[in-house]
């Protein structure tokens, strides 16, 4: 599975605040590891922590893919609206509770934290999917029963229990905090979107260096304009309407369905020209910027763009 998805994207606001940092490395201290029962069990427990942790878009390097490289951990994407998540999550909070430190439950509300569930490519939950050594190693999607689950785990720690280190690392000394993007963090954070734009903004003008800032720039104008649709538009957009078709495809890509999304421009430029065609080219390259520009549907859509204009 590590090939198929990129979790760049999720550490970019992380390498930003070490970038800033006297110090370059922050981790939570951790508890000393005690050895397990025996040679014979493949994964050490890293004891002293809790069994189940609730996961954020920010907190998702430190919690997830630092804690995999001495811990398993399993990540379950749910959401408060999701039947079968109300069944599955209690099956591997009681997992998690009796396996005595072999690996965590992270648990990941999508709703909440939409660059997580878009970076493992979430089609439906309840998804969960294991982690080991900052990768994703395999998944499933779905209820599963609890002896199938435990079955499940076992099997992927006897295949990468190894490679954990389990050992726990001196904490680093605090590092230097950038205010205003704490204030514009922190206005998001309250859910004052647009308060947090404009600060960024500033920060973006101020700081041409700041691509932390760009990059939330960026993001938070494409939410923003992508909650003002009428989510019906992706159905009554007419061909040849512009406006209609950018926000249908805005509200596509919200719905983390990117190829559609890029598929609808590209279809809108080949049937336009002049100004119309230019207003489509202008925003497909403004999407595509809220992408590694690596991501094979953005390198295909690219290609798809250039033959379409010439």
């Amino acid at each position: 599975m590590s090939g198929a998805v990129d979790l760049t994207a999720l550490k970019e606001r992380a390498d930003a605040q070490r970038a800033a940092a006297q110090n370059s490395n922050r981790r939570a201290p951790q508890a000393e590891p005690v050895a397990g029962p025996g040679d014979e069990n493949p994964a050490a427990p890293v004891t002293g922590g809790p069994a189940v942790i609730d996961v954020t878009d920010a907190t998702f390097e430190v919690d997830v893919l630092e804690r995999s490289t001495r811990q398993l951990v399993v990540v379950d994407l749910w959401a408060t609206w999701c039947g079968p998540c109300k069944q599955l999550s209690p099956i591997l909070e009681s997992l998690a509770a009796q396996a005595g430190g072999a690996w965590v439950l992270a648990k990941v509300d999508v709703d909440a934290n939409p660059g997580i569930a878009q970076a493992f490519r979430a089609q439906s939950i309840p998804m969960v999917i294991a982690i080991a050594q900052g990768q994703p190693v395999t998944a499933f999607q779905g209820v599963q029963p609890a002896g199938q689950v435990s079955a499940w785990i076992d099997d992927i720690l006897a295949k990468v229990g190894h490679t954990f280190t389990g050992a726990a690392e001196a904490p680093a000394d605090e590092p230097v905090i950038d205010e205003r993007m704490a204030a514009a963090d922190q206005l998001m954070n309250d859910g004052d979107f647009d308060g947090a734009l404009a600060a960024y903004k500033t920060i973006a003008a101020d700081e041409p260096a700041n691509t932390e800032a760009a990059s939330l720039v960026r993001n938070l104008e494409f939410m923003l304009r992508a909650n003002a649709h009428d989510p019906s538009i992706v159905d009554t957009a007419a061909p040849g309407d512009v406006d209609a078709q950018l926000a249908a495809a805005d509200v596509q890509l919200a719905n983390q369905q990117p190829e559609a999304a890029f598929d609808r421009i590209i279809a809108l430029v080949k049937v336009t020209s002049g100004d119309d065609r230019t207003t489509a080219r202008t925003r497909l390259l403004e999407l595509f910027e809220l992408f590694d520009p690596a991501e094979p549907f953005v390198i295909a859509a690219r290609r798809k763009l250039a033959s379409a204009l010439f």
